[in-house]
């Protein structure tokens, strides 16, 4: 966790919190969209922190999703795109952004995610005194209140748990569909059958994985 001082006025402090995720899908049209989610709720980090359903519902509130802005490595001379969407639903911060692709960052950012070189996302927050609270019992620190500044990609992750949503199915074979299936929750043996089962029946086209489900549903019934 890097935390720096800002103004004193403000009495705030600066935070970061990095969250693993694993960018399962790039859109199609290779525009730089991506989408899934930068902070998973009550899902202690390795810096011993927790954050709670709620809060971000300030911010969200509060700011439009462009004005979170889009980072490299928490440098603010390098954005590398926009946040379309940002919402808070049960499991936790869920966004959608794109990167600029007319930038040579945003092509070598694009680039790297693709091919799993960057896989990691860290969220940039201000954090009032009366955001959090420790729990002295387990040894960490609950956060319940947030003022999100910026989403990064990063290189190193804090947090293993924030996973992306949507996938390039045209780009996974069967051993990454049996792979996703089990982390989705399902059994090893059902995850081999139906990888095999939606691999054979995507063909070329390009798919979400809701989409993807339903039609495996469909085939198996």
């Amino acid at each position: 966790m890097a935390i720096e001082t800002i103004n004193k006025e403000e009495l705030m402090d600066t935070n970061t919190l990095d969250l693993s995720c694993e960018f399962k899908r790039i859109d199609t049209d290779e525009d730089g969209s991506f989408e899934g989610y930068g902070s998973i709720f009550n899902n202690k980090d390795l810096g011993n922190d927790v954050i709670r359903k709620g809060s971000f519902m300030r911010t969200i509130s509060e700011k439009k999703p462009n004005q979170i802005k889009l980072l490299y490595q928490h440098k603010t001379d390098e954005p590398i795109g926009v946040i379309d969407a940002i919402e808070e639903d049960n499991k936790g911060l869920k966004i959608k952004g794109r990167l600029a692709m007319g930038t040579q960052k945003g092509r070598e950012v694009y680039e790297l995610m693709k091919m799993g070189a960057l896989d990691s996302m860290s969220i940039g927050y201000r954090l009032a005194p009366d955001g959090y609270k420790y729990d002295d019992k387990n040894k960490r620190r609950v956060i319940k209140e947030v003022d999100l500044m910026e989403i990064s990609m990063v290189t190193f992750p804090m947090n293993p748990k924030a996973k992306i949503t949507k996938v390039k199915l045209a780009e996974m074979d069967v051993r990454e569909l049996e792979t996703y299936l089990c982390d989705a929750g399902m059994s090893n043996s059902v995850a081999k059958h139906s990888a095999s089962i939606l691999h054979k029946s995507f063909n070329k086209e390009q798919c979400d994985v809701v989409d993807s489900i339903k039609h495996l549903i469909n085939i198996l019934k």
